[in-house]
């Protein structure tokens, strides 16, 4: 009887599993199904397309402005990874090693930076970037992402600091060692799993970014592809390019999927650390 019991509930556990991963990855499969449509198919709502076709992958790819769009996605988001990584190493090992005063204050202030509401300050950025020459340019919107993924990246890597043991500094230290050189050699690949975790989740955010793209940009040369995606546009004045917008959906998810998969490991690796204390 017990083992009938075990069995039913690890049958429930997996319908469970089943029932929530299709929950999650049907509405990406419907964004796949409405790509592979056209004309009068996009009003169908066939779990399979009737007409399955690549025209709208093609007219994306054709279109300069999209192209455009991705390099300037590619650039902004890798730069503001970079940008945070580097310097959201330094200030997470001075906040986890150096004896610095109010340093929790420091902490929790950057932490409520992260959660600032990025509209209540586009229209000051707006202002300010017009007046001294940043609107429309890579960095104009570089440092707003970067203002607002910084915080998240120095918060991470702290705690991966924190639990570094000290002992692997100091021998480092006994041996010659620089400061510089302890942490370049030591903590930093030791804290590999923070370092990739902070720098995926930044460029995500980054990658996805949308009222920063539509507010600081006018031209098509310096827009990145959420905002370009909102500027399609139809065959006639009143309709919406479902096809083509969920094709270029498709096509700016893919980069994002791919590297989960590539660093899976090291971002379970980051999530989970200090889940459990031996």
């Amino acid at each position: 009887m017990t083992e009938r019991h075990e069995a039913l509930g690890r049958a429930l556990l997996w319908l469970a599993v089943a029932a929530i991963v299709v929950f999650c990855l049907f509405p990406f499969y419907w964004l796949i199904n409405t790509s592979l449509k056209t004309g009068t198919d996009l009003s169908s709502a066939n779990l399979v397309p009737p007409h399955p076709t690549l025209d709208n992958y093609t007219s994306i790819f054709k279109d300069s402005a999209f192209t455009m769009a991705l390099r300037n996605s590619a650039i902004v988001a890798g730069s503001v990874t970079v940008l945070s990584l580097l310097i959201g190493s330094f200030a997470g090992y001075a906040l986890a090693r150096l004896h610095l005063p109010f340093k929790f204050l420091i902490l929790a202030i950057l932490l409520s930076i992260s959660t600032f509401p990025p509209i209540a300050i586009a229209a000051p950025v707006f202002e300010i970037w017009t007046e001294i020459g940043l609107y429309n340019t890579y960095p104009g919107l570089i440092l707003p992402s970067l203002a607002f993924g910084l915080p998240l990246t120095v918060y991470i890597l702290a705690s991966f600091f924190r639990d570094i043991p000290r002992e692997l500094e100091e021998a480092a230290l006994i041996d010659g060692a620089t400061r510089f050189q302890a942490f370049r050699k030591i903590v930093i690949p030791l804290a590999a799993p923070g370092v990739v975790t902070a720098g995926l989740l930044v460029f995500i955010f980054a990658w996805n970014e949308f009222l920063f793209a539509i507010t600081l940009t006018s031209t098509p040369d310096r827009r990145p592809v959420p905002a370009a995606i909102a500027f399609f546009t139809g065959s006639t004045q009143f309709e919406i390019p479902l096809g083509t917008i969920s094709a270029a959906s498709v096509v700016v998810t893919i980069p994002l999927i791919v590297m989960v998969l590539i660093f899976q490991r090291r971002i379970v690796a980051g999530l989970t650390a200090g889940a459990v204390k031996g």
